[in-house]
């Protein structure tokens, strides 16, 4: 019966097939966003339509079948949109690329089937986000575009890492390196691909650690490491490490097997990537203070002399270099016995005191020190007592009586030149008054005699000498001269002495 009616319609085209029409418009969408495929359909109004369908065509091994829609409008993302009197517009909602290609309508009516024998096409395209340039440095200049083959829409909005960007362009920093992408406004579903904005800076953050963290102790290994934030990577030639401003080694690690005093001191982490900031593309770390922790050593005992008088005050100090501080000090003196030696714990404190000195005292003495990190003994110490010199104070004293004789000696000699030259005016007065009394030289002469022959003398250890011109008599014969001498007044019977 269907072939009959065909039949038909081609022999009287004019009469029922003329009317017969489909209309289509192609199409092009973008991926992710919605689409209306426009139509329009004829047909004899005496008939009524009473189905409509849309069919794609698909192509398998070269040839091309058509599948029909026919479950219109449940799948979710085709919905007709059209009507039964004349529109049979199709709507495709989350278009992606499977959807592109050729789409054909067909419709029943009361009286006949219609196939449309053209199709719509629908093309399907990517909103495209470009990054000009895509890789660049901290501080340069970047512009972001949205392109498509299909008529771009009027608002295009940015995204970063899924947050809204609000000028696409700009001056970047570090924290602009991510993922962007470009969509259409209100339909958020159409977007981009994503594009990736790298942007490379100078080392930043440059840190220094120790491994293993902690107290740092003598004779232990450590192992120094360098990072930082740069793009591109710091390399591990591009860190070097420095202690005290001194270079050490290159490298993100360095590790020391054998920590000894000599190592403690500042260190800090240089690194450069060939990348700039300000001028300067070396950047080093904060500095990291290494404090090698060691228990006492070169310990010694101080003291002013190893030889004391007795009686005499001695302190002996303890010294030793130590981190930290020894803070505890015990003092030994060695005791010895016939059988055995031993040590004698006599005191505690870095200063042992020995107020006063005696015999028992002497002997050998060390100091043992300790802290937190160990102990050590030191090299003992000989204590002796000076011995007395009596040769030296015999001789101080024989040297002391030799001075006092001597001063002795120049003080008798003296006064007697002062009284000798007392005995010449008293004699000169004497002879000044004889003369003035009338006495011839003669008489004069012979009481002089008279004077000189009534001195008496005592013994002397010296020699008797007659002569008195060469004669020094001591201090006390001095003396003794003027207690001896008479005097004979003239014209006078009776002698008188005077004293």
């Amino acid at each position: 019966m269907e072939s009959w009616m065909l039949m038909i319609l081609v022999i009287m085209p004019g009469v029922w097939s003329g009317e017969w029409s489909v209309t289509f418009e192609d199409q092009c969408a973008l991926r992710g966003g919605s689409v209306v495929m426009k139509c329009s359909y004829n047909y004899p109004r005496s008939q009524r339509v009473t189905q409509v369908d849309w069919s794609r065509a698909l192509f398998t091994s070269g040839r091309g079948r058509l599948h029909h829609l026919s479950s219109l409008p449940s799948p979710p993302d085709f919905e007709y949109v059209g009507n039964r009197n004349g529109n049979c517009s199709l709507k495709i909602n989350n278009v992606q690329p499977t959807d592109q290609g050729q789409y054909y309508f067909s419709f029943v009516t009361t009286l006949d089937r219609w196939t449309s024998k053209s199709h719509a096409y629908l093309y399907v395209k990517e909103l495209t986000a470009v990054l000009k340039p895509s890789t660049v440095k901290e501080g340069d200049v970047v512009r972001l575009t949205c392109v498509s083959e299909c008529p771009t829409p009027k608002t295009i909005v940015w995204f970063k890492d899924g947050q809204p960007v609000w000028k696409p362009e700009f001056s970047v920093r570090r924290e602009d390196a991510g993922s962007y992408f470009c969509a259409v406004l209100e339909q958020e579903t159409v977007r981009s691909n994503s594009v990736t904005l790298n942007v490379q800076y100078a080392p930043k953050r440059v840190t220094l650690s120790l491994s293993p963290p902690g107290d740092v102790v003598k004779g232990s290994s450590v192992t120094f490491n360098c990072s930082s934030d740069a793009n591109p990577p710091v390399r591990d030639r591009g860190y070097s490490l420095y202690m005290d401003g001194q270079f050490i080694s290159s490298g993100q690690e360095h590790t020391i097997s054998d920590l000894q005093p000599r190592h403690s001191g500042l260190y800090h982490c240089q690194a450069c990537n060939n990348v700039s900031w300000r001028g300067d593309d070396l950047m080093n770390s904060t500095d990291f203070h290494l404090d090698v922790l060691y228990g006492p050593m070169n310990m010694s005992i101080l003291v002013d002399d190893q030889q004391f008088a007795e009686g005499s005050s001695v302190n002996l100090t303890c010294s030793s270099v130590a981190n930290p501080e020894a803070d505890n000090y015990t003092w030994y003196k060695r005791t010895d016995s016939p059988s055995s030696s031993s040590w004698l714990q006599v005191g505690w404190g870095q200063v042992l005191s020995l107020p006063s000195v005696e015999a028992s005292h002497t002997g050998r003495y060390l100091c043992q020190t300790s802290n937190s990190v160990g102990e050590g003994n030191s090299t003992d110490l000989l204590v002796t007592m000076k011995t007395e010199d009596r040769g030296s104070q015999m001789h101080l004293i024989i040297a002391g009586v030799g001075v006092i004789v001597l001063v002795t000696l120049v003080v008798a000699h003296l006064l007697y030149w002062k009284k000798r030259t007392r005995v010449a005016k008293k004699r000169t007065a004497f002879g000044a008054k004889l003369s003035g009394e009338g006495l011839s030289s003669s008489a004069t002469e012979d009481q002089l005699d008279t004077v000189y022959a009534n001195i008496q003398t005592f013994p002397s250890s010296r020699p008797r000498n007659t002569d008195h011109k060469h004669y020094v008599p001591s201090s006390d014969e001095a003396e003794l001269i003027y207690t001896t001498v008479a005097i004979k007044p003239r014209n006078s019977r009776a002698p008188q002495e005077s004293r």
